[in-house]
């Protein structure tokens, strides 16, 4: 899946909750633009949620589809745009919850190094990562 000049490239996309678990995980090829292929991820947003994304999420058609559900974007804004859309920056830096997610993420050597060649093996160990990180987070400190 993916593969560029560079050998196997693999982009994973993630909604994360207020907490930084994980609610969707998706892989596509390196090479695909990030909005455009995760546009199906964002169903299950509904009234009243706020996605935090970075810029590559920030097109007039995402924002008008989370609209028309009830939800709203808060991304910062590409340089060169012309209509400007507000964005709360203190809301925005919540949106390192996402990267300590993948920073977690990284710990498991085999979605890191991307042992898995077959990409439904590896959604499946980036799952299991999840998982794990889901069981971190519920443990009872004693």
């Amino acid at each position: 899946m993916g593969r560029s000049r560079g050998g196997l490239t693999t982009k994973i996309h993630a909604l994360v909750d207020a907490c930084g678990l994980p609610i969707l995980l998706k892989i596509t090829e390196g090479q695909a633009h990030d909005g455009r292929s995760a546009q199906d991820m964002f169903a299950s947003l509904g009234r009243g949620d706020v996605l935090l994304g970075d810029r590559a999420y920030g097109s007039d058609a995402l924002r008008q589809s989370l609209a028309l559900r009830g939800a709203r974007a808060n991304v910062r804004l590409m340089p060169n745009r012309t209509n400007l859309p507000p964005c709360n920056k203190r809301l925005y830096r919540k949106r390192n919850l996402v990267e300590r997610f993948f920073n977690k993420l990284k710990h498991f050597r085999a979605v890191a190094t991307r042992y898995d060649k077959r990409d439904d093996n590896y959604l499946a160990s980036i799952k299991l990562a999840s998982a794990r990180i889901w069981m971190r987070f519920n443990e009872p400190v004693a």
